[in-house]
């Protein structure tokens, strides 16, 4: 996502009572900051909010986590809450290669990655999300069984991401090239780009990885 310097953005994100200032401090103990043991489940680029708000209000039982690099990109969506204090949500700055300084060894039950940056010259292939170091990044922190979902526009990457995976050892399941027209279309919830990208016809690819280790 690519926004305009929005100056005082770090500040204006301490109106917001779902964003977290001092994430690294709850590593390990995420319970406390919720104030429950559910599950914790995380989206890694939320761009405008509109897919994690979402599924906070849809499944209470669940603690959300957005993590976003740029200031600008994580006030975008923590406006969606308009600084209303929602239990089961949070929003973190923070870079997301570096996740086990946020959580613990099997600490998240679920990673999202929608619509990543899809890198596509081969030569920055590694800075993708889902390139082997990201994936191994992620089994620091991913109970075992935990997922990780995936949607993507972008084919190549959508193949990558499959190809990865499988190298990782993931068990890849409900994959699919055509998510708008297959079964789990029903229960899909969409971001902004997917709702654009759709609009215009575009084919949404979709799967989830299984960590079996």
């Amino acid at each position: 996502m690519r926004l305009r310097n929005i100056p005082g953005a770090e500040q204006a994100l301490r109106e917001y009572p779902t964003f977290v200032d001092n994430p690294t401090e709850y590593k390990g103990r995420w319970s406390e900051r919720f104030g429950n043991n559910n599950p914790i489940y995380i989206e890694i680029g939320c761009g405008k909010g509109r897919f994690i708000n979402t599924l906070a209000d849809r499944h209470p039982d669940v603690n959300f986590i957005a993590i976003e690099l740029k200031a600008e990109v994580v006030l975008r969506a923590a406006q969606r809450t308009e600084k209303q204090t929602i239990p089961n949500l949070a929003f973190i700055q923070y870079n997301a290669a570096l996740l086990p300084d946020l959580f613990g060894a099997e600490e998240v039950s679920r990673i999202y990655l929608n619509f990543s940056d899809p890198w596509p010259k081969s030569r920055h292939a590694k800075r993708r999300l889902t390139y082997a170091s990201f994936l191994q990044t992620y089994k620091q922190v991913l109970k075992k069984h935990g997922e990780i979902h995936i949607k993507t526009d972008n084919e190549n990457l959508f193949e990558f991401s499959l190809n990865q995976l499988s190298n990782e050892r993931f068990q890849l399941r409900h994959i699919t090239f055509d998510l708008h027209h297959s079964p789990l279309a029903e229960e899909n919830v969409m971001t902004e780009y997917e709702e654009r990208f759709s609009s215009r016809g575009q084919r949404i690819y979709r799967t989830e990885a299984i960590y079996q280790e």
